[in-house]
C-alpha cells in the first residue's frame, strides 16, 4: 500500500509501531543507524562497554571459566557496544569470548570479523546477554480512560492522530490490574507492557547458564506516570510519536513487572558504581605532579558523573536476571549487583 492508502487507517499503538520501527522502511532500518537520532549510554562514554566487560568478567568468574564465552549485545544499533565490550576484555577472557549483535538491520560494513550478526538470539548461551534500551522500543498497546471510567485501547492514524477504540480486554485488562491498574478519571494513560514482559522472558530463556541485563528508562508500581510515556525521537530532540518510520517512537518501562523470578532490579547508578564506575573527581594534587594524567582522570570522572547522573543516565533501570549461577549469596563474583554488600564500615 502506498503512504496516501494507509495514512487514514487507525491501528493499535503497537501494531502501528511495529510497522513504524520494524517495517520494510522502518525507522531501525534506515542507513544512519539509531545513533543519529538519539544518544544511550554506549555513546555517551568508553566507560560503559568498560563496565559491561568487567561485568562479562565476573559472569566467567561465576560460571568457572568456561571454554567459550558469550556476550549477546541485543538490539545492537551498528555494533558499538560489543565492539567496545570485545575491545575492553583482558586477553585471557578475549581468548575465550564470542561476541554476537542481535539487529533487525543489516550487518555494517567494516564491523570485526569476530562478531557474529544475527536476527535472533543464539539458543543455550553460556555467559551475558546484555539488552541496552531494547524493551522500550519492543511495541506496545496504549489504554486510555474514556468518559465513563473504562480503559480502551488507543488507536493512532499514520501521522499520528488518535481516536479511542474497544475497551481493554483478555489477557492485556488483566496485565493493566496487576501492574499498571488505571483509576477512573478520564485521559488517564498506561501502555500494556504484557509484550515486553513476553520478550524478556524469550530472551532469558535463551541462556543456558549466565546472566541476562535489560536497561532501560524504567518505572515501577506506586510511581507509573499518570497519562503514560509514549513519545519520539528524531534527529537528536524528542518529538511527538508518529508511525510513519520518521522517527524513534519509544515508552519507558515497567521492569518491575517484566522481572522473573529471582531477577533483580536496581538503578544504574548503583549497578556502576558496583562495577567500579563512581564519577569521583582525581586528587587534586595530581594536577601538579602528573598533569596530563590529571587531565585524562577527568575527563574520564566527568563522563562517569553522566552515566551515574540524578535526574540522567544513572536514574535507567537496570533488571538482572541470574540462569544456573549462584546469586544473593555475599562474597561471590556478582556482589553489589544480585546482592547487597554492606560497606566495610558496617560490617
Amino acid at each position: 500500500m502506498t503512504r496516501e492508502e494507509t495514512v487514514g487507517e487507525r491501528l493499535g499503538w503497537r501494531v502501528a509501531t511495529e510497522a513504524a520501527l520494524y517495517g520494510p522502511e522502518g525507522f531501525y532500518r534506515r542507513p544512519e543507524g539509531p545513533g543519529a537520532h538519539f544518544r544511550t549510554s554506549v555513546h555517551a562514554s568508553p566507560l560503559f562497554a568498560e563496565a559491561v566487560a568487567r561485568l562479562l568478567c565476573r559472569v566467567d568468574e561465576a560460571l568457572g571459566r568456561p571454554r567459550a564465552l558469550d556476550f549477546v549485545d541485543m538490539a545492537a544499533g551498528r555494533g558499538e557496544l560489543v565492539t567496545g565490550v570485545l575491545a575492553a576484555l583482558p586477553a585471557d577472557v578475549a581468548s575465550r569470548a564470542r561476541g554476537y549483535a542481535v539487529e533487525v538491520a543489516g550487518r555494517p560494513a567494516g564491523l570485526d570479523h569476530r562478531i557474529e550478526w544475527l536476527a535472533e538470539p543464539p539458543k543455550g548461551i553460556t555467559g551475558l546477554l546484555f539488552a541496552n534500551e531494547w524493551l522500550d522500543n519492543v511495541p506496545v498497546d496504549v489504554a486510555e480512560v474514556d468518559s465513563a471510567g473504562v480503559p480502551r485501547l488507543v488507536l493512532v492514524r499514520r501521522d499520528g492522530r488518535e481516536r479511542l477504540g474497544e475497551p481493554v480486554s483478555g489477557p492485556a485488562a488483566r496485565w493493566l490490574a496487576r501492574w499498571w491498574p488505571l483509576p477512573a478519571e478520564e485521559g488517564l494513560r498506561a501502555e500494556i507492557g504484557l509484550p515486553r514482559d513476553e520478550a524478556w522472558a524469550a530472551a532469558v530463556a535463551t541462556v543456558g547458564r549466565g546472566l541476562a541485563v535489560a536497561v532501560d528508562y524504567a518505572h515501577s508500581a506506586g510511581a507509573r506516570p499518570p497519562f503514560g510515556t509514549l513519545t519520539g525521537f528524531r534527529e537528536g530532540r524528542e518529538a511527538a510519536p508518529v508511525p510513519d518510520g520518521s522517527c524513534d517512537i519509544t515508552a519507558h518501562v515497567a521492569l518491575d513487572a517484566c522481572a522473573l523470578p529471582g531477577g533483580r532490579v536496581l538503578t544504574q547508578r548503583d549497578a556502576l558504581r558496583a562495577l567500579d564506575i563512581s564519577g569521583a573527581r582525581p586528587p587534586l594534587a595530581l594536577a601538579s605532579t602528573q598533569p596530563a594524567a590529571y587531565v585524562r582522570a577527568l575527563a574520564s570522572a566527568g563522563e562517569a558523573a553522566e552515566l551515574t547522573a540524578t535526574g540522567g543516565l544513572g536514574d535507567f533501570g537496570w533488571l538482572l536476571q541470574p540462569v544456573g549461577i549462584a546469586a544473593g549469596t555475599p562474597d561471590t563474583p556478582l556482589d553489589g549487583l544480585l546482592v547487597d554488600v554492606p560497606d566495610h564500615e558496617e560490617q
